[in-house]
């Protein structure tokens, strides 16, 4: 399976021109970054990168990060994108966008399972920051794919597996799958949730040993089962380091068994997902093996 086809072609022009219209002082040399599933990132200058949707589906996860993430960063211990300007629709695109602050470091997709182990115990420390209840009565983010109760995610899951066997030994996947599915549902008060907390989108430093630099794509931003978070314990490290991270998290907001246990099938949920549609990906692909690896360890 492919890359999702963009809606709108976002090139260097484009985003020059818009700058241009709407923030013309921070006008500046463009370089692409990233052209993602939903997103495409233009670096603006030395401290500034762009952040414009090339989907439609993709519109109000910039309004998300645009509300939420003003309000959530001053209590988390990493670097977030907290948007410096907001870019409005107009004529020349219809979509809101992003101007935030630039990372430097390395994209966590680009290094290797054993080279992230260092921030096992930094990524523990931001999940729990993160992880309280949502606000009640607020217009908080809902998302159909992140923070749901697995059954719902049960066809969607099966369909990519089935995708996966023609490449892959899927059956310690469908096991996992239907301990978790087996597992009661979350009961607690709605949790917020990054949604999508995967190696491409942490940022490490550049020198050795990684440190976590930044926590970045907060577009799937939601509340609900915090399992849904604790699946990066499978997408981004190997055992060692996978315990380490929970072995933190516990000291820092204890986790039961069952929550653990959907982490589990939520991992399963995402890892089959970033591996069947990133065909013409590598760096999603890259994850997609990563994922898959782990998730075919014994639990």
């Amino acid at each position: 399976m492919l890359t999702p086809e963009a809606d709108i072609h976002v090139d260097a022009a484009l985003v020059a021109s818009l700058i241009e219209a709407q923030h013309p002082d921070l006008a500046g040399p463009l370089a692409l970054v990233a052209d993602g599933w939903d997103n495409v990132i233009y670096r603006l200058g030395g401290d500034l990168a762009v952040r414009i949707p090339r989907r439609q589906v993709a519109v109000q996860l910039i309004v998300n990060e645009q509300t939420w993430l003003p309000r959530l960063a001053p209590r988390l211990p990493v670097a977030v994108p907290v948007p410096v300007r907001v870019g409005m629709p107009s004529s020349d695109f219809p979509w809101p966008w992003s101007i935030v602050r630039w990372v430097d470091g390395i994209d966590g997709a680009d290094v290797s399972g054993a080279e992230r182990s260092p921030i096992a115990g930094p990524l523990a420390e931001f999940v729990a920051a993160l992880h309280i209840p949502a606000p009640a009565g607020q217009d908080v983010p809902h998302n159909p794919v992140r923070g749901v109760p697995l059954a719902t995610r049960d066809r969607a899951v099966r369909e990519r597996l089935e995708h996966l066997a023609e490449r892959h030994d899927v059956a310690p996947l469908i096991a996992t799958w239907e301990r978790a599915l087996a597992t009661p549902p979350w009961s607690g008060p709605a949790i917020w949730l990054h949604g999508d907390l995967h190696p491409g989108n942490l940022m490490l430093t550049a020198e050795s040993p990684r440190q976590l630099a930044a926590v970045i794509d907060f577009g799937d931003l939601t509340a609900g089962d915090p399992a849904t978070d604790l699946a990066t314990a499978w997408l981004t490290f190997e055992p060692d380091a996978r315990a380490v991270f929970r072995e933190r998290l516990q000291q820092l907001s204890p986790v039961n068994d069952d929550t653990w246990l959907r982490a589990h099938g939520w991992a399963v949920a995402m890892g089959s997902a970033l591996a069947a549609h990133s065909d013409d990906n590598p760096r999603m692909a890259s994850l997609g093996r990563h994922a898959l690896g782990q998730l075919s360890l014994p639990a």
